[in-house]
């Protein structure tokens, strides 16, 4: 997303998002990534990282795209399954 691929820009053009959002989008779920590595931003972190899975869910239902729904359903299922479960590394 970060470094605009024209697949990517094409994949979101159709849901009003230009160049620069994407980056942003981009931007915004690299450091969510980088927020889970760490326990004391752990949670929010990951509820960064749903919260982008559950737009890309939304932008697919208003599309009427159940096929994009169904494959990142999974996504956000993990991501809140592993909110649920804590840091692994907690305790040691």
């Amino acid at each position: 997303m970060v470094a605009g691929k024209p697949e990517m820009i094409e994949m979101f053009s159709k849901w009003g998002f230009n160049k620069t959002a994407l980056v942003i989008n981009g931007s915004i779920t690299i450091s969510a990534a980088l927020l889970i590595l760490f326990p004391k931003t752990f949670v929010w972190g990951n509820f960064l990282m749903a919260a982008g899975i559950l737009l890309i869910i939304c932008l697919h239902l208003l599309d009427k795209d159940l096929k994009g729904v169904l494959i990142e359903l999974p996504f956000l299922i993990l991501n809140l399954a592993v909110i649920y479960l804590q840091y692994p590394l907690k305790n040691a």
